[in-house]
């Protein structure tokens, strides 16, 4: 059974910054795009960085510049390093994997919250 395990959240100060970890479990195959997601309440759930195979990253405009998404190339591990966070980057973030495309079509960890405060 496929697991993704998110760690690395929690409560910074705006202008602070945390690193999110992905650790997938229970895979026989290579995922062949990984990303974070995020909702935050009363919002619809949005793609915050993806990465595919060929190393092809995007990210959302908001968190351009301040967002790096990397992923361990022998494992199905991916990681979301955030800086200079905004109070409107708080939100329960998602990692994603697909074995060919992210969202729905793919495996979802458990959430982690980060909270930014002002």
């Amino acid at each position: 059974q496929v697991h993704l395990a998110e760690s690395g959240g929690g409560l910074v100060q705006a202008g602070g910054s945390l690193r999110l970890s992905c650790v997938a479990s229970g895979t026989n195959f290579r995922f062949g795009a990984m990303g974070w997601f995020r909702q935050a309440p009363g919002k619809q759930r949005e793609l915050v960085a993806g990465i595919v195979s060929a190393g092809n990253k995007k990210y959302l405009d908001s968190v351009k510049g301040r967002f790096t998404i990397s992923r361990d190339n022998y494992k199905n591990d991916v990681y979301l390093q955030m800086n200079n966070l905004k109070p409107e980057d708080t939100a329960v973030y998602y990692c994603n994997g697909g074995k060919r495309n992210l969202g729905s079509e793919g495996y979802w960890g458990q959430g982690t919250q980060v909270t930014v405060s002002s």
